[in-house]
């Protein structure tokens, strides 16, 4: 088993999980996280903290293309260690259909220099 960030997250990027996150296995697009699915411990504590309750267990139906999705960029986004503010949009998008077409971005995050 392991956790996987699914659509809600895009245009709200909370990052409530990063902090309780044991083995640092998030990382981060211009405006989402994905899960490393071959990092994560599957601990769980990263569900709870979701605001946007993003975050599900790949055994939930329909979790494949989501485990895929997340692996995908996971190995082309940073590592995000630490807990940042959501986006300026953040409580607006939450909750919004449509966001995987709408609204991502395959862009990396920028790193601080």
């Amino acid at each position: 088993m392991t956790y996987v960030v699914t659509d809600n997250c895009i245009a709200c990027k909370y990052t409530d999980c990063v902090s309780v996150c044991p083995v640092d296995c998030f990382y981060e697009g211009e405006n989402m996280l994905v899960i490393d699915p071959e990092e994560c411990i599957d601990c769980g504590v990263c569900e709870p903290e979701c605001p946007a309750d993003a975050i599900r267990a790949d055994t939930e139906s329909d979790m494949e293309k989501w485990v895929a999705f997340n692996a995908k960029y996971a190995a082309l986004w940073p590592v995000i260690t630490e807990a940042k503010e959501p986006l300026a949009e953040a409580e607006d998008m939450d909750g919004t259909p449509g966001k995987l077409e709408t609204h991502f971005s395959e862009t990396p995050a920028q790193q601080a220099v």
